[in-house]
């Protein structure tokens, strides 16, 4: 199945809380759309291994997305390295994507610098030849390199090099984080508080959203930073 974005998380949730808007505009406009979460998450004070993989699958259907993975890295402690970039490189091609979006290059939980990094470097060696991988069934697959990568904004703001208006969508991007009702505010959850499990914390989410938003003029927005110099062929693609 060819996607036209593919999304990487370091956890389950990133993606969620920083470019779910994003995604669900661009399925709303027809659009093939994927996630692939790294690792479970299973380190996280609250929930289960097992549980936020069904509140990722539940997510996964608020947004309507094509397909979710999730690679099986070892939560805090995956690194950068050829093994890692080989499991990324597999999706990559399977998926070719022309747009990839990935975690922070620089955030408040060390694993998504180190995962934006990771994705980062097996996007561009995807596009190498001599690097050879095979697919589910053993076939050898294509080399793939997506257009443009992008990195969604987290915790730490990051001045964003492009800001999608995602008012639309705000309401289902809040139902795609709600999902994980182990991870965020829940009256009736008994398990300890944690940094996002404040009703705060969806608070700021919402203030990030908005102040975005009204930087390009609308109610709410996601931002991202980008990699390269954004081209395009007509100044009217840019309004």
């Amino acid at each position: 199945m060819k996607l036209d974005i593919l999304a990487f998380a370091s956890h389950p949730d990133d993606v969620e809380l920083g470019c779910a808007g994003t995604l669900i505009a661009h399925i709303a406009a027809g659009k093939k759309v994927g996630i692939v979460d790294l690792t479970l998450g299973e380190l996280g004070t609250r929930g289960t291994a097992e549980t936020r993989a069904a509140e990722a699958e539940a997510s996964a259907k608020v947004m309507g997305l094509q397909v979710r993975d999730n690679l099986g890295f070892a939560d805090g402690f995956f690194i950068n390295d050829k093994a890692h970039q080989l499991k990324i490189i597999e999706k990559l091609r399977q998926y070719q994507p022309e747009i990839v979006l990935m975690n922070a290059i620089h955030d408040r939980h060390p694993d998504h610098g180190r995962g934006s990094e990771l994705v980062s470097e097996a996007c561009f060696k995807s596009g190498l030849r001599m690097i050879e991988t095979t697919d589910a069934q053993g076939q050898q697959q294509e080399v793939w390199r997506p257009k443009v990568v992008y990195h969604y904004i987290q915790d730490r703001l990051i001045t964003p090099d492009v800001v999608v208006d995602i008012t639309p969508y705000w309401e289902q991007k809040m139902e795609t984080i709600r999902a994980f009702k182990s991870q965020f505010y829940n009256p009736d959850d008994s398990s300890p508080n944690t940094y996002i499990s404040s009703p705060e914390f969806l608070l700021f989410i919402e203030a990030r959203a908005l102040e975005l938003g009204h930087a390009i003029g609308a109610k709410y927005g996601e931002g991202f930073t980008k990699e390269r110099l954004i081209g395009v062929r007509s100044l009217f693609d840019l309004v």
